[in-house]
């Protein structure tokens, strides 16, 4: 009778201790989220929250509000806005919240199942019931693949959590793009409103000329188109700068009044000197959380083929214990009759020996293994790439800034003394001006395309979106440009 009785309690037990030796706490709300929160800090700088109930929701408003009453956005607010209120970011850490709740089951997997029934209640001459019947049922194949079964759980745990921190870096760099190109549209916009107002003046001073029959008409037709071509360009930049602005609202997840705020008119100036990233190759190499994630595949890939291996003859065995208990009335009397049984019962896929299942795992495994070297290989080279990047366009907007700017400066003064001794004609200095504003915007593309170089740095070598190492030149325009803010 021991013995039976220690028996029936292994079954049950045992599932259960084999339940409790994992550590990790797959059940908690924000599972593996403080880890994935860390690992996006580093890289951006900044935090991040997982909204799961209405208190968080709330504080979340506050903090968002708050950062909003200030004057004019920079792109540290921008980018610390979009991670508390982009909502597709909340929704990726859903996903994190999935590969916990998986892991979670596979840990109650080996868990007994239990089963109570009644027969024959109401039956004329007996109390309650006829037959009582209990079984309980443990799969002794799930407990024998549990350790398996729940390092292949945890490994797929642990790529959410990459992931997861992956979405974060990516939204910031991002956002820290998008406020680049639309601050960097307004502070044309401001040039290009000047060039305008010289064809404005040009195109004027051609037609009084040419009233006192002192300019021909094909002359006065250069100014003029020139004017209106100006102008056309200055609709089209006006739109793209809103555009680009629009751009950055829908990352920062705002809407409503929150939208109406300001960003400078101007980029930063350029840093007197650069990050030195000599060994950026390396450090993406060691760093890049990307490159974890496909380790991370590639070692689940081998978890779950070792499973194949373990499973392929026989998929399913089940320990069962049944207690029945029979009631029956004779002369009067009730008597019972309680029967015990225990059983294997197991499942043999007929006609299927394993080795299919098995080929496509090899072919998994390999398919990893060769997506993870050519990973690792696009690594180092977007690593050297956009770090060559950040330096030549640091080297080219010095340039404009250092030699260009100044030359165009000295011609418009020289221009400016020339024509007050009249020397040169109205038209000439208002011709030097324009190409001062063409050789600005130059300048200040530039100096956009260093800044969203220096935006791609920490994507590249922590993993994430790294964009383009350098911006096609866009040109943008609008009325307000030079009022102080958009």
């Amino acid at each position: 009778m021991i013995t039976r009785h220690i028996k029936l309690v292994s079954a049950v037990v045992l599932p259960l201790i084999a339940a409790g030796c994992v550590t990790t706490d797959y059940s908690a709300k924000d599972a593996g989220f403080t880890n994935a929160s860390s690992k996006s800090s580093e890289a951006t700088g900044k935090q991040t929250v997982w909204v799961q109930n209405r208190q968080q929701a709330q504080a979340v408003r506050d903090r968002g509000k708050a950062l909003m009453a200030r004057k004019t956005i920079d792109v540290e607010t921008s980018v610390q806005i979009a991670l508390l209120n982009n909502k597709g970011l909340q929704a990726s850490y859903a996903d994190l919240g999935d590969s916990a709740a998986d892991a979670w089951q596979t840990q109650l997997s080996v868990l007994p199942t239990f089963s109570v029934g009644l027969t024959g209640i109401g039956t004329p001459g007996l109390e309650a019931y006829r037959v009582l019947e209990g079984a309980v049922a443990a799969n002794i194949l799930a407990l024998a693949t549990y350790d398996k079964n729940i390092k292949l759980a945890d490994t797929r745990f642990r790529q959410a959590q990459l992931n997861a921190a992956i979405a974060t870096i990516s939204l910031a760099a991002e956002t820290r793009r998008a406020w680049i190109n639309a601050v960097a549209a307004w502070e044309n916009v401001a040039y290009l409103n000047q060039a305008k107002a010289a064809a404005d003046a040009a195109s004027e001073l051609a037609k009084k000329i040419g009233e006192a029959g002192s300019m021909p008409k094909g002359e006065q037709a250069r100014e003029h188109v020139f004017y209106a071509e100006l102008t056309g360009e200055t609709a089209k930049a006006r739109l793209e700068a809103k555009l680009a602005k629009e751009e950055l609202i829908r990352l920062m997840g705002l809407s409503g009044s929150d939208i109406d705020f300001q960003i400078p008119n101007r980029l930063p100036t350029l840093p007197k000197t650069l990050v030195k990233r000599d060994d950026i190759e390396a450090e993406s190499i060691h760093k890049r959380m990307d490159l974890q994630v496909a380790r991370l595949e590639l070692q689940a890939t081998a978890q779950s083929y070792k499973l194949e291996d373990v499973t392929r003859i026989v998929t399913d065995i089940e320990l069962v214990g049944t207690y029945e208990k029979e009631r029956e009335r004779d002369e009067g009397k009730i008597l019972s009759d309680v029967a015990k049984t225990a059983s294997l019962e197991f499942t043999i896929p007929i006609f299927d020996s394993g080795q299919a299942r098995l080929r496509k795992g090899e072919l998994a495994y390999m398919r990893a293994a060769n997506q993870l070297a050519e990973l690792a290989v696009n690594a180092r080279s977007q690593a050297r790439s956009t770090y060559l990047a950040y330096k030549s366009n640091y080297d080219i907007a010095r340039h404009y800034r250092n030699n260009v700017l100044p030359l165009r400066n000295a011609i418009e003064q020289q221009s400016m003394l020339t024509y007050n001794g009249m020397i040169t004609s109205t038209f000439e200095l208002i011709a030097d001006s324009r190409e001062k504003i063409d050789s600005t915007i130059l300048a200040v593309n530039a100096k956009r395309d260093f800044w969203l170089a220096e935006a791609s740095l920490a994507p590249v070598v922590y993993g994430g979106g790294t964009g383009s190492a350098s911006a096609e030149t866009k040109v943008a325009s609008a009325e307000e440009a030079t009022s102080g803010g958009h």
